[in-house]
């Protein structure tokens, strides 16, 4: 199957106003665009243009997989991205990048970047959502980077709703011990910069680098496109 006859990969990210967070999206995207085996399209779930609908209107009959740039399955997958695929034909949903052990794996880098001590107390900071199920991936990543350093991570939030971050940080906090929050955020922007307003002493950057992607998340969004297009083809047969 050639390239241009392949399922089109259409990277759904959630948008941001932020001009940095905006640049290490695009450098994912065109780091997807030139590893995958099909042709890529972004589009956003909010802030940003394109919209998806708009996109898989464009799109019209030709068959695409839409794989969420997003770390947890909450309201813009469940709601947003699976309305928007099941309205057409030939159009599939991948799963979210997260929970995956490649995230596990970059968090892993981003602390020991940020210098993590033996002594220190970990706390995984994440964008809130109203949806248990994002908040359930989300707490499958702070249990597995948890069993990867060997060390209890708890989980706090920033935005509307779930537990506040800065509470879990001074929950944590013991005498004579940093708390670092590893950022559980894709790109810099609002979320990211509230992190670091939750009372750590140090927050790790986020995952994507704004010029050179980490090729363990570009694979990540190669495999959940192959992961549901070999679902859909499977269906359809």
């Amino acid at each position: 199957m050639s390239r241009s006859t392949r399922p089109v990969l259409v990277a759904c990210s959630h948008g941001t106003r932020s001009a940095r967070g905006a640049a290490a999206v695009d450098a994912l995207v065109q780091a997807v665009r030139e590893a995958a085996p099909a042709d890529v399209v972004a589009t956003f779930v909010d802030v940003q243009e394109p919209s998806l609908p708009d996109v898989l209107a464009r799109l019209g009959r030709r068959p695409a997989v839409v794989v969420p740039l997003l770390l947890s399955g909450g309201y813009h997958v469940h709601h947003d991205i699976a309305s928007a695929v099941a309205r057409r034909h030939r159009h599939a949903a991948a799963r979210p990048m997260g929970p995956h052990p490649a995230i596990v794996e970059v968090l892993l880098d981003r602390l020991g970047e940020a210098g993590l001590g033996e002594d220190d107390t970990v706390v995984l900071g994440a964008s809130a959502s109203s949806d248990p199920r994002a908040v359930a991936d989300q707490r499958a990543t702070a249990d597995a980077l948890a069993r990867r350093l060997g060390r209890p991570v708890a989980l706090g939030h920033v935005g509307h709703c779930g537990t506040p971050l800065d509470e879990v940080v001074a929950r944590v906090r013991r005498p004579g011990r940093r708390v670092l929050v590893a950022s559980h955020l894709l790109a810099p922007g609002h979320f990211h910069d509230a992190v670091g307003r939750a009372g750590a002493e140090i927050v790790t950057a986020p995952l994507l680098d704004e010029r050179t992607p980490d090729p363990r998340l570009v694979s990540l969004v190669l495999e959940r496109y192959a992961e549901a297009l070999g679902a859909s083809l499977a269906a359809a047969g």
